[in-house]
């Protein structure tokens, strides 16, 4: 089978090539690569490990401790992620020159002595401009009415002009490929980023007449989904990105998708088309031994906006795995201070590969309008089906950091661990960690089996006065404020003795204070 394919206040001073980048709710960092000066050495092999890779630990085996930390491991996770995923996604080039219009934007590029050249078409929402503009890869599965109707221009871009599908990997072909030679390591996936890096450099050079090279964004759907993940995560002067149904070699983290069932395998994925990088096939039967895995590449994007979107009724889309990236990159999020800006969204009703669904177009709406108008501030939120929920206790053996703030930033918000006393008999216990931000929360629960093993549990919390429950994941609730209780979903309610699985609420108000119980 082939299928085509909240507001934070957040600041952080970050010192980069040429002076100084700040973050300040998620906003996009002024250069591509702000990490670029960060000394890291990419050893030659790593230990392997089933569980997920501490995004928060160093290449050195020491963790960071500090906001300012992450700029330096974020350049760290992202040469890691180049050697063995992705294939090297090049500087910007000696010369690129182009123009934007009303109705298109030219690249020329030329780099060592070699030129080439591609175009991408403009569409303009009413109103007067600049405008702020969504770049949505291959032209088709986004929303580009509600895009257009939110205030924001369409970019679109083809990235086959970049770099070809159906191309032996010794002989890949398109503009990418034609600067840095055909039989390039780079997968086509950072060839199309890199194509994306481009057109931002001619929409920056050209004074801002029509479009605001300060708030652009990317969106693609089933390959052209993996398309929109790498180049959020690969250039942080896009705002907001938005992947949809990305699968095998998108989202769903690597190393779940040899367990979940119907899933496109890393071998198939590899061989169908040269997405990954050339380096990545002593990976597709062993993804345990990779030193990344996509959580990390979702931290890259962090603390910009992301809003991941996915479909839970194609087996082979992987959002099962893709649900357990989120939540784990959303750790990175929580510990930046930026818990708001990051989104998922796999509870849909039609299962129709590529569709615009209208669960979709409010949140979609709205992170517009907060990233890229930066007029409205809504909560992020994650609502995950229950169809394809992922556990995340399953595959961290990692805690998340309170990461202290830079000078002149707001103070830490300190997660809080609230222990419960087990009901009569101690057949289950729960402990709840808030991370708490103004107006809002997001509560993660982890419910651990006593000595005997259990096959339901039911978790009642009680929330303090004027906290409300929004949205709930991997468990059913009944209520919303006061005294709240949540039941295992159908995959996570059986415990052997001594076993944890996690849930998740987020929630207005104050969650610093809930207490819970376990029965």
């Amino acid at each position: 089978m082939r299928i085509r394919p909240a507001l934070v206040l957040f600041a952080a001073t970050l010192t980069g090539f040429g002076g100084v980048v700040t973050f300040a709710s998620g906003a996009a960092a002024a250069v591509e690569d702000d990490g670029a000066d960060c000394p890291v050495s990419v050893p030659a092999s790593w230990p392997s490990t089933a569980k997920l890779p501490d995004p928060f630990k160093k290449i050195d085996g020491t963790r960071i401790t500090a906001k300012s930390d992450w700029r330096c491991r974020r350049e760290e996770i992202k040469k890691l992620a180049e050697r063995t995923v992705y294939g090297s996604k090049p500087a910007k080039p000696a010369s690129v020159t182009g123009t934007v219009s009303n109705t298109g934007i030219t690249v020329n590029v030329s780099e060592n002595g070699r030129s080439a050249s591609f175009s991408a078409g403009v569409q303009l929402p009413s109103g007067s401009g600049p405008f702020p503009a969504v770049v949505v890869v291959g032209g088709f599965g986004a929303d580009t009415a509600t895009i257009k109707a939110s205030g924001a221009a369409v970019i679109t871009y083809d990235p086959l002009a970049v770099g070809k599908e159906g191309t032996p990997r010794n002989n890949k072909q398109g503009a990418f490929y034609s600067i840095y030679g055909a039989s390039s390591s780079t997968g086509l996936l950072a060839a199309w980023a890199w194509g994306v890096s481009r057109i931002i450099d001619v929409v920056e050079q050209s004074g801002g007449g029509v479009l605001k090279a300060d708030a652009l964004g990317v969106t693609g759907c089933s390959r052209y989904g993996k398309s929109a993940f790498a180049i959020g995560a690969l250039d942080q002067r896009i705002a907001l990105t938005m992947p949809i149904e990305s699968g095998t070699a998108g989202v769903p983290i690597l190393r779940g998708i040899p367990g979940e069932s119907g899933s496109q395998p890393l071998s198939n994925a590899y061989g169908e088309q040269p997405w990954f990088g050339d380096a990545f096939s002593a990976y597709t039967g062993n993804p345990a031994s990779l030193p990344v895995d996509t959580h990390e590449l979702v931290a890259l994007v962090a603390p910009r906006g992301l809003f991941v979107m996915e479909n839970p009724h194609i087996d082979w889309l992987g959002a099962r795995s893709g649900s357990v990236a989120a939540l784990a990159g959303a750790e990175v999020y929580q510990a930046l201070g930026a818990g708001e800006n990051i989104s998922y969204w796999s509870d849909v009703q039609d299962g129709t590969h590529c569709a615009s669904r209208p669960e979709w177009r409010t949140p979609l709406q709205q992170n517009i309008q907060k990233f890229l108008l930066k007029t409205g501030s809504a909560a992020g939120t994650f609502r995950i089906s229950a169809k394809k929920a992922g556990n995340l206790a399953e595959w961290r053996d990692w805690s998340t950091p309170v990461l202290t703030d830079g000078p002149g930033s707001t103070p830490p918000t300190t997660p809080t661990t609230t222990p419960t006393t087990p009901p009569p008999g101690g057949t289950c216990t729960a402990s709840a960690s808030v991370n708490q931000w103004t107006g809002g929360f997001v509560t993660t629960v982890r419910v651990t089996a006593g000595t005997a093993a259990i096959t339901g549990w039911t978790v009642t919390a009680a929330l303090p006065v004027g906290a409300a429950i929004t949205s709930a994941w991997n468990a059913g609730r009944s209520g919303d404020t006061g005294t709240v209780r949540f039941t295992n979903a159908g995959f996570n309610g059986a415990l052997s003795p001594g076993q944890s699985v996690e849930f998740g609420y987020q929630g207005t108000g104050t969650g610093t204070g809930t207490t819970t119980t376990c029965a």
